[in-house]
């Protein structure tokens, strides 16, 4: 395939920096079409399936995609806001409070955009837009704390992917990780211990992270590793003894052996054994999500009232909390060293007059 058409390289103009937070993805509506479109392109991705393409395909198109759209599609349904999906309403919003917090720390040169893997608006999108917008920094920051081959290597292959046939590509950084980072973790110490000032506080704390087939951690992906560090800190800065917290793993997907202990029997054998009271989190979240708002706060719950407990508290994920901000800027701060992150004249003076602009239509309209 040939080089994509660009716009000529016009010499002297100041070099832009922008940063990409790019999520999972959704599907565009709570439908049997639009799931089925969007489970194919995650489904058929070979980092998330690693079976034979031919046999997977056939299991994917015949079997799969036609019986499971319609059962997801009637899921999200029960999740579905007035303004969308809620993992893309958060990630749209954290994006714009990441660009605001980074302007108050002297980068107010960097852009910030929200992109998806799997869904809209895509990533190819986003990174073209940016390339007409005249940046040729940018720092792909994904919303998966924990790296895995399954999340943040395939995100990998989709930004490499899109610049196999661009001439001029931008310089890129790609944060692999950020499972330790202190304000990572003092973000989800602040949600858990604002839940538990509100809501009181439970027998357990259950950690509950996205699985991964067990073959893979055997394989080399650090992922279980990195699951089990990040609850480890957050079990630290809240003075947790080990008997006060579990780490689970939930979404198992297929008959194949997964990250284990699985969350949903876990969870039902604590109310077995008495456990009255728990609360869960999902510290690989950073958004919430179809995975945290009905697989955990109504699957799970139903299961551990099922089985006796009596109170199930679902502790919301990371979304636009402050202090979540506040990290998400150190994280991307750490990764915009050496870039041109200040205003240049011209662009100040563009939004002065901007903002000078906006006050007279404003008094206008007053009149």
């Amino acid at each position: 395939m040939p080089f994509r058409k660009e716009p000529p390289h016009t010499h002297g103009t100041v070099a832009q920096s922008a940063i990409v937070l790019v999520n999972l993805g959704t599907p565009d509506a709570p439908t049997r079409s639009a799931v089925k479109r969007y489970l194919k392109q995650f489904l058929s991705d070979p980092r998330v399936v690693e079976i034979p393409r031919l046999v997977w395909s056939f299991i994917l198109n015949l079997i799969i995609l036609p019986f499971r759209s319609g059962a997801s599609a009637k899921k999200y349904q029960t999740i579905w806001t007035k303004e969308g999906s809620p993992l893309k309403v958060h990630t749209q919003k954290q994006a714009e409070l990441l660009q605001a917090a980074l302007a108050q720390r002297g980068h107010e040169g960097v852009q910030v955009r929200m992109a998806m893997r799997y869904g809209s608006p895509s990533l190819p999108e986003v990174l073209d837009q940016l390339k007409l917008d005249g940046c040729d920094r940018i720092a792909i920051l994904p919303s998966y704390p924990q790296y895995s081959g399954t999340t943040t290597a395939s995100l990998w292959d989709a930004v490499f992917a899109h610049y196999k046939h661009i001439r001029n590509i931008p310089e890129l950084r790609l944060v692999k990780h950020y499972h330790d980072h202190d304000g990572y973790i003092d973000a989800l110490h602040d949600t858990v211990l604002a839940h538990w000032e509100a809501h009181g506080r439970g027998q357990k704390l259950v950690m509950s992270f996205h699985g991964t087939p067990k073959r893979t951690l055997e394989l080399g992906d650090p992922y279980y590793c990195e699951c089990q560090k990040t609850a480890r800190l957050l079990a630290a800065r809240l003075r947790l003894a080990p008997d006060e917290y579990l780490v689970t793993f939930q979404s198992r997907f297929g008959k194949a052996e997964w990250l284990q202990p699985y969350t949903a029997p876990t969870v039902a054998e604590l109310a077995r054994q008495g456990v009255e009271r728990i609360d869960v989190i999902c510290p690989g979240f950073t958004a919430d999500c179809l995975e945290t708002l009905e697989e955990i706060s109504m699957e799970v719950k139903h299961d551990f009232e099922a089985a006796g407990g009596k109170e199930f508290h679902y502790i919301p994920c990371l979304n636009e909390a402050p202090t979540w901000i506040v990290g998400l800027a150190e994280i991307a701060e750490q990764h915009l060293i050496g870039w041109p992150t200040m205003m240049s004249p011209s662009q100040r003076e563009a939004e002065r007059r901007d903002a000078e602009v906006a006050r007279e239509h404003a008094v206008r309209l007053g009149a």
